[in-house]
């Protein structure tokens, strides 16, 4: 799919969702006339053509009507959004339904364009932004995700950490105790390697010691 860094490249496939045949040829030739990129638009009149259309290949950008024969209001919004939940929408309204466009806005719509408006340079805008705001929650929802992921692999060590004074056992959360590596193993992300301190060395083998000291 296209983005805003390769559009120069690759054509911006437009899904227009729109049963009046006049105002989609407007709309048409408003998007040949801008020099913003090339575009590639499909047609369809109706939420169940506009569903058919989304299941047999990807879109960058929907301009979609709410007012459509077999769906109205915010129930096209849903049904198309349920349909391609990542292909950023601009909703069209008529000049008597801002409040209407804006309300798709807060539920979701990247963008609305009021049809009586809508010239080559606010369709442009509206699809840049639309694009835009896609890669953007992208891009938020991809380091969300990442953050997410760390936190999940990090468990972090606090508190009171209850340990035996003779054998240095540690006593969990459940009352029982363990080896303080075992302990520490499974509260961090730490990994354990096993030695011998010089002064555990000497007492544990004193032949040896003795032998190296000589």
């Amino acid at each position: 799919m296209a983005t805003i860094r390769d559009q120069a490249t690759s054509a911006i496939a437009v899904l227009l969702v729109e049963d009046s045949e006049i105002f989609a040829r407007v709309l048409k030739q408003a998007l040949a006339e801008t020099d913003f990129a090339d575009f590639e638009i499909t047609h369809a009149v109706s939420l169940a053509q506009a569903e058919a259309r989304l299941g047999e290949a990807p879109f960058d950008v929907l301009l979609l009507d709410l007012s459509l024969p077999d769906s109205r209001g915010m129930r096209t919004l849903d049904a198309v959004h349920a349909a391609s939940p990542q292909t950023p929408i601009v909703v069209l309204t008529a000049s008597d339904d801002e409040m209407l466009g804006r309300e798709a806005v807060r539920r979701g719509a990247q963008d609305f364009l009021i049809k009586g408006q809508a010239d080559d340079r606010l369709v442009a805008r509206a699809i840049r932004y639309a694009i835009e705001r896609r890669e953007i929650l992208q891009e938020r929802d991809r380091l969300i995700g990442e953050l997410q992921s760390a936190l999940d692999r990090v468990k972090q060590l606090s508190g009171l950490l209850p340990i035996c004074s003779n054998c240095k056992k540690v006593r969990d959360d459940r009352g029982y105790w363990s080896q303080i590596e075992s302990y520490i193993r499974e509260h961090s992300e730490a990994e354990f390697s096993h030695g011998l301190c010089p002064e555990c060395a000497a007492k544990l083998y004193p032949e040896i010691f003795s032998e190296e000291e000589a």
